[in-house]
């Protein structure tokens, strides 16, 4: 088994973890890649599943907008004193390449406390313990105060039809919700220990700018010093060296104010930045933002992902393209990004617009409702890990129903390993013990929710 803290926190009844093991197989084996998959398959599977446990086929729908990328939704009706709970998460997985591999990445293969495959954390492990956790619910009878929605969705990771995004835009009335539970938010751990269990709140903005430079074209005998590759390379250099100011929103304060409690060697430098002097000490704010997640987490980014120009190696080209990939803080916009590109770039030649910009979407807002749920069965669970609020860096599908007014939080209590994440990459994997506590870390939620 993997090297998890001792003793192991509690899991779900041998039953129901059986259960959750054999939905989880069946997913994985299924390829729901966007490029060769059907997430149809792997919500027809899940469909399957709740209609032998007994749920009516009137709460349980398979919609979409592509025969191969059909979404799940089913309703467990509750006495609707409140407002729904929706309990999401995505089928569709990314391309495995099997050479990379050590273990096929569409098999189920269980070895060394690891359960491989491709979508074994991101993200089908969380879509099969809502369904288990959800026939579970219904063999124990237990009746909630308002109703639960399980949504499983298709082309979260790309694609072009998004069902989070089609669901609330084309068929609001099954995934209307008061409130709902999401990916974003993983446990983490490092060293075999505990660090904290975080609950993502809010996330960064996806926009892709596109530079095009022009120049005058030729033969490559002739050179001049009008020439689109020169011009573009000058003003990535200038976008490579751009700073962007330090921001701090709810969410990031919250998270910096209880990391700063956990973590003895950047503690002191969180603590002045939460007391503003860090922008007086460039030391501290070196040492933030040389880590990835706190440099993201404090900041605009930006960075060069895609390079085009020329189509023969002895002409020089009129035109080259760039795409720089933004990730913006709450509250900015694509617009004042666009603006800022064309300051940085301070070229006349090279046009600037944006290729794709996601739709802000807001925070969710800390209630005590959500905050002392997670609290008090992480203390029961872990007792001593702390829970922290954090702003995904990346994207989920959360911000589609942001954007449509349901708050969202993402927390899970799979506890992941800081230095093994391998999401998107081969040999994809989750330890045994983190993924039946993150069941039974659900089902409790969901229970102290309803």
């Amino acid at each position: 088994m993997p090297n998890l803290i001792e003793p192991a926190a509690p899991t779900s009844p041998d039953e129901y973890r059986r259960l959750a093991r054999d939905i989880f197989r069946e997913l994985i084996e299924i390829d729901t890649t966007d490029r060769a998959g059907d997430v149809t398959v792997a919500a027809q599977a899940v469909q399957r599943w709740l209609l032998e446990a007994g749920f009516a086929d009137e709460d349980v729908h398979l919609a979409g907008s592509h025969p191969r990328k059909m979404n799940l939704v089913a309703r467990m009706r509750g006495t609707g004193a409140r407002g729904p709970l929706l309990m999401l998460a995505h089928l569709d997985v990314v391309d495995a390449d099997p050479a990379e591999w050590e273990t096929p990445p569409f098999s189920f293969v269980e070895r060394d406390g690891f359960f491989y495959g491709r979508g074994t954390t991101d993200q089908k492990a969380m879509a099969s313990i809502w369904t288990a956790n959800l026939i579970r619910m219904r063999r124990e009878g237990i009746e909630p105060d308002r109703d639960l929605i399980l949504a499983l969705t298709a082309d979260e990771e790309g694609g072009e039809h998004n069902g989070a995004r089609w669901l609330t835009q084309e068929r609001r009335e099954l995934v209307d919700a008061a409130m709902g539970i999401n990916e974003g938010g993983f446990g983490r751990m490092k060293g075999g220990r505990r660090i904290s269990n975080n609950l993502q709140a809010s996330e960064k903005v996806y926009l892709d700018l596109e530079l095009i430079a022009r120049g005058t074209s030729g033969h490559s005998s002739l050179p001049t010093g009008d020439n689109s590759i020169y011009h573009l390379a000058a003003a990535l250099g200038r976008v490579a060296a751009h700073a962007f100011p330090v921001q701090l929103g709810e969410v990031a304060r919250a998270f910096f104010e209880r990391m700063s409690r956990i973590d003895t060697g950047l503690g002191d430098d969180m603590r002045a930045l939460l007391a503003g002097t860090a922008d007086a000490d460039a030391d501290a704010i070196a040492r933030l933002t040389a880590v990835p997640q706190y440099h993201g987490m404090t900041r605009n980014t930006w960075v060069a992902t895609r390079l085009d120009a020329g189509q023969s190696n002895n002409t020089i080209p009129q035109a080259a393209r760039a795409i720089v990939n933004c990730r913006l803080l709450p509250g900015e916009t694509p617009d004042e990004m666009e603006r800022r590109m064309r300051e940085v770039v301070a070229d006349d030649r090279i046009e600037v617009r944006q290729a794709f910009a996601a739709r802000p979407s807001p925070p969710s807002p800390l209630t005590p409702e959500v905050m002392d749920a997670v609290e008090s069965i992480t203390e029961q669970m872990w007792p001593g890990v702390p829970v922290v609020p954090v702003m995904g860096i990346g994207a989920t599908d959360s911000r589609h129903f942001r954007e449509a007014g349901i708050p969202m939080y993402g927390v899970s209590g799979i506890f992941l390993d800081v230095d093994d994440v391998r999401a998107h990459a081969p040999d994809e994997r989750i330890a045994i013990q983190s993924y039946f506590e993150g069941q039974e870390f659900l089902y409790r939620l969901v229970r102290a929710l309803t």
